[in-house]
């Protein structure tokens, strides 16, 4: 998605008919001048909608029906600014599909101790108007995010920034297509997963073509066309000697632009959102899609390699969300180790499809042989990644739930040259230390494939299980093996009495 704007939050503020219409205005003026101000904040990427104040169980049951229904809503920020009797609400929120922030906040920063009177005390009962509305949304079992401070403050603004990224990521999930090229890896178990269970919980939708759908599509790629992206390639990355026109392997940059343009054309034709492929079927390729996936994954496409449509979902949505954020978002795989004592990381990599986004410098377009598929040597993009903090995160089918894991970790520069690895790479000390980070990983049975993020924070991936309703586990710098553990039984007990 290239532009959060084009989605909707509803601003709806409670109150009822009791204060009168002075009353009842003022709280209208109040309400819309909320509502233009984070409309107009840079930090929230969505529009703010103000939705007239509602004042009984009526309004308030069809303003959520009409969020339900809006295209365009992706959400609902409440605010009660008087006393909003709570069972008013019930009927609303039982119908209420779409993701429920609760601000809690006020109209005016400070008391105005000076002139403070009963007038203003009626007019502004945020302070237990929203501890009415808060207590309905908890015995009704209802999941929100609940935002505290005042509404111009930066810290809130923030999270409603956050908040309003995951309801946009979890937005664009619904009725999403995915498709897979091919089975997955065979005998692998973590890339398996019950597709229906995803459609219904998810709400998006995972099914198979085979690859001769897809070389259908490629094979009608015109030479203009492949000459026309083999030009962008020369002028975007540094090509190899061997891959510059009238060279050895440029009839493999062709190949390779042609599988490009037709796996895209595939995509576009078919309505989907991101894809998967996998080295044991690739019947009719002449290689394995190397360049194309990472320029697409670029575009926004959600990509995972071996049939694991659960990452290229959550590389997809991870993408929506961080649309304008400064960093990228890629398919991910822990690939080696380095367990030097004074300085353990992880070397993450995957045989070719990184994602160009985290790359920290023009990546070099170059050509190897690749020891399994059986096809010809691939075209890839090769490039480091930048050092700083970022998050690996990973959906896991734990058979009667859906387990939704990050762990932080502080990625590192590369020191030292790596000439003769031919792939894009990154270097990362999981938090809180190598140690204790792989092994929580591996005790929340954490999949080998993620998508790994620069821009994203793991508050974003919370307030995103929390909508999806799926368990939500993070490895952090607080993480404690023992309480760890302890954690992961007592959600195991959680999630078999709670059913949803």
């Amino acid at each position: 998605m290239k532009n959060l704007k084009e989605l909707e939050v509803w601003f709806v503020t409670g109150s009822q008919h009791l204060y009168g219409e002075e009353v009842l205005k003022k709280v209208a003026e109040h309400s819309q001048e909320i509502t233009s101000s984070m409309d107009a904040a840079k930090q929230i990427p969505v529009r703010v909608i103000f939705k007239p104040v509602v004042k009984s169980p009526e309004e308030i049951y069809q303003v959520c029906l009409d969020a339900n229904t809006s295209k365009n809503c992706i959400g609902i920020i409440a605010w009660m600014h008087t006393f909003s009797p709570a069972k008013m609400w019930i009927g609303g929120l039982k119908i209420l599909q779409k993701p429920l922030l609760h601000l809690h906040t006020q109209f005016n920063r400070d008391i105005p101790w000076s002139e403070i009177d009963m007038n203003f005390m009626n007019l502004n009962q945020s302070a237990h108007g929203d501890r009415e509305f808060g207590f309905m949304m908890s015995r009704m079992r209802k999941r929100r995010k609940v935002v505290v401070g005042y509404w111009q403050d930066e810290k809130v603004l923030d999270k409603i920034d956050v908040w309003a990224r995951a309801a946009a990521g979890w937005h664009d999930w619904q009725e999403a297509k995915f498709v897979r090229f091919g089975d997955n890896m065979r005998y692998v178990a973590v890339t398996e997963g019950d597709k229906v269970e995803a459609e219904l919980k998810f709400g998006y939708s995972v099914n198979t073509h085979g690859i001769g759908d897809l070389v259908k599509v490629i094979n009608e790629v015109s030479d203009a066309e492949i000459d026309k992206l083999c030009k962008i390639y020369a002028n975007e990355y540094k090509l190899v000697d061997s891959l510059k026109k009238g060279a050895t392997k440029y009839s493999s940059l062709r190949e390779a632009a042609k599988i490009e343009i037709g796996l895209r054309n595939f995509l576009q034709q078919n309505n989907f959102k991101g894809f998967t492929d996998t080295f044991e079927d690739l019947h009719g390729l002449v290689q394995l899609p190397g360049i194309a996936v990472q320029r697409l994954m670029n575009e926004g496409y959600g990509f995972g390699a071996e049939g694991d449509w659960k990452t290229a979902a959550l590389v997809r949505a991870m993408k929506v969300m961080a649309t304008g954020l400064k960093g990228g978002n890629s398919f991910m795989e822990d690939y080696t180790y380095h367990f030097d004592p004074d300085n353990p990381m992880v070397l993450g990599a995957h045989m070719l499809e990184i994602c160009e986004s985290i790359a920290d410098h023009k990546p070099f377009c170059e050509i190897h042989p690749l020891g399994i598929g059986g096809k010809a040597d691939p075209v890839r993009l090769v490039f480091n990644v930048t050092g700083g903090a970022a998050l690996n995160a990973s959906v896991i089918d734990m058979g009667n739930r859906f387990r939704l894991l990050v762990n932080k970790v502080e990625a590192v520069k590369p020191k030292h040259a790596l000439p003769n690895l031919p792939v894009a790479r990154v270097l990362w000390k999981p938090l809180p230390d190598m140690q204790t980070g792989c092994a929580a990983w591996i005790l929340a049975g954490g999949a080998h494939h993620t998508c790994y993020s620069q821009n994203l924070t793991a508050e974003h991936l919370e307030d995103f299980a929390d909508i999806a309703g799926v368990e939500y586990v993070l490895i952090d710098k607080k993480t404690d093996i023992y309480q760890f553990k302890n954690e992961l039984r007592w959600n195991e007990v959680y999630y078999q009495l709670h059913k949803s």
